[in-house]
């Protein structure tokens, strides 16, 4: 699921107003058309997904700072605080503008059913169709908040005019950073090598080139003539994560080495995102062979280039969220390549609880329970912010491709006859279909993949998965590590489980004052793992 450096349980509206009410000397209009024109920030022809946000105006000028709103956006942890409205965009040239009608692909319902009053709208041209994973970004075009009173009496235009610039990967939020990383972030900077290899695997498989992009941290002190090698971690982030992002997660380990408060290690932070959500670094008919380009093909000749281990005692796997799945599979898919596993808070390594979900039920429907009551799938602090259906059909309006619920089906269905993967459930009722629920089960449900394969795996993957997750997790991914867990007990495998309490999925890591304790603490065991009996201890943590 959703990485933390993006996990908001609220939808945010903040900024300048920058419209006045329409005037209302017609009688209102049976549907809500809006005008959407491209303004003078674009000379050529635009495509993509165009958006329509509506927030009620004087619920968001009381949460914005200063009473100011320039910016009305959704989220999926809120999932029903914001109106959104939809549809594509083919070749809208510079001075030409189209109709949105807001009742016909809309969350949570059509506009005409909004109650009358004030709303402040924005719309968003999603160019590279990739908002459901990132939100608004690089090239987008927006116009400003308009605020219109609902029901109109006439049509409400709004003008794309600004494009939004690209951020910097070392554009950080030093604000949210600790004294250590901020002490050593220009010589992180320095250190850090950014990575970017074509997998001629992958390319083969889509017809053009592919790359898979991160970077590559050495530790400090590391001299690339020296004999000595150094254990390697291999990172990945959570659903919403990138190279960008990456780059902080980068800059703390560095100072956290630099400090000693994590030992000496090359890390490599892998991209795991793509245009269809997250690979998971698993082979798939949709998205690729991902696994073996990272098996086969990148770690070699990162081998061939670092001072690495280059052994299974000095290859570790670390990742949160969507992340910790992809390193819990990695491990099991490929236990010879790697010395270990610590994942936490993977999404769901066990189908019969997928989000408290069981896929196999007879029956069985993601927005339903038995007694008709809704699945939840948010929670924040015992409070269920968001259901699977809101969740899920919000997303649907955001994109065909990319969130989180069809990013699940990239990695996991069969390919439809369309050449898209098959849905696991239908978006309108929440019915799950039991053809492509069997076919995740053989393929793709960690749990039964091990127990089925147990007796060829124990050898190389016995002690070697790690998982920590706290029991109260904002997405119940507690349940289906709970489920992995007592396969495991039941196979007599050695492994190491940890249910933190009361801790969700944005505090996990914090130990005392140290938001990333939990890292330090898992660099540590994977350090004694590399190179046991060693004498090099952690210091102190700084606040």
């Amino acid at each position: 699921m959703r990485g933390m450096h993006r996990m908001v349980v609220v939808l945010l509206a903040c900024g300048l107003c920058a419209g006045a009410v329409l005037a209302r000397d017609a009688a209102p209009l049976a549907h809500s058309p809006f005008r959407v024109e491209l303004g003078g920030a674009q000379h050529e022809p635009v495509s993509g997904r165009l958006l329509l946000f509506a927030v009620d105006a004087r619920a968001a000028t009381a949460a914005a700072k200063g009473g100011k709103v320039d910016e009305v956006d959704a989220n999926p942890f809120g999932a029903v605080q914001a109106s959104v409205a939809a549809r594509e965009v083919s070749r809208l040239a510079p001075g030409q503008g189209v109709e949105v009608d807001a009742d016909v692909q809309a969350f949570p319902a059509g506009w005409s059913q909004l109650p009358p009053g004030d709303y402040f709208v924005q719309a968003v041209l999603d160019v590279n169709h990739d908002y459901n994973y990132g939100g608004r970004g690089a090239g987008d075009l927006v116009s400003p908040v308009l605020k219109v009173r609902l029901p109109a009496a006439a049509v409400p235009a709004l003008s794309l005019d600004r494009v939004l610039p690209a951020r910097e990967p070392w554009d950080l939020p030093v604000r949210y950073f600790s004294e250590t990383t901020r002490k050593h972030l220009d010589e992180a900077r320095r250190a850090v090598q950014p990575l970017d290899f074509v997998s001629p695997a992958l390319s083969a498989f889509w017809g053009r080139p592919i790359h898979m992009r991160g970077w590559v941290l050495p530790p400090p002190g590391y001299d690339p003539h020296a004999k000595q090698t150094w254990p390697v971690v291999y990172y990945t982030h959570g659903f919403g994560g990138s190279t960008a992002s990456l780059a902080g997660s980068a800059a703390m380990v560095y100072g956290a080495m630099v400090e000693r408060q994590m030992p000496p290690m090359i890390w490599v932070f892998l991209d795991e995102s793509s245009p269809t959500g997250t690979h998971e670094f698993a082979d798939s008919v949709n998205n690729g062979p991902w696994g073996t380009a990272l098996t086969t093909e990148l770690i070699p000749q990162l081998e061939k280039t670092w001072r690495m281990d280059a052994k299974p005692s000095g290859r570790f796997l670390q990742g949160h969220s969507s992340g910790g799945w992809a390193t819990l599979w990695l491990q099991t898919r490929y236990p010879k390549i790697f010395g270990g596993t610590w994942s936490t808070s993977p999404d769901p390594s066990d189908f019969h609880d997928f989000t408290g979900v069981d896929l196999y039920a007879p029956h069985a429907n993601v927005y339903r329970k038995p007694d008709g009551s809704a699945y939840p799938l948010v929670r924040d602090k015992g409070k269920v912010i968001a259901s699977f259906e809101s969740f899920a059909k919000l997303e649907h309006v955001l994109g065909a491709y990319g969130g989180q619920m069809a990013s699940f089906e990239w990695v996991f269905s069969p390919r439809g006859p369309d050449g898209r993967p098959l849905p696991m459930f239908d978006r309108d009722t929440g019915a799950v279909d039991p053809a492509v629920v069997a076919y995740w089960r053989e393929h793709y449900d960690i749990a039964h993949l091990v127990q089925a394969n147990w007796p060829r795996l124990k050898a190389d993957l016995d002690g070697k998965i790690h998982v920590v997750v706290g029991t109260a997790d904002t997405f119940y991914l507690d349940g289906a590590a709970h489920r992995l867990k007592t396969v495991l007990d039941g196979l007599g495998a050695k492994s190491d489980f940890r249910f933190l309490p009361e801790r969700t999925h944005s505090d996990l890591y914090v130990q005392g004052k140290d938001r990333q304790g939990l890292l330090k603490q898992m660099a540590w065991e994977m350090y004694a793992v590399a190179r046991p009996g060693t004498q090099l201890k952690p210091a102190a943590a700084a606040p």
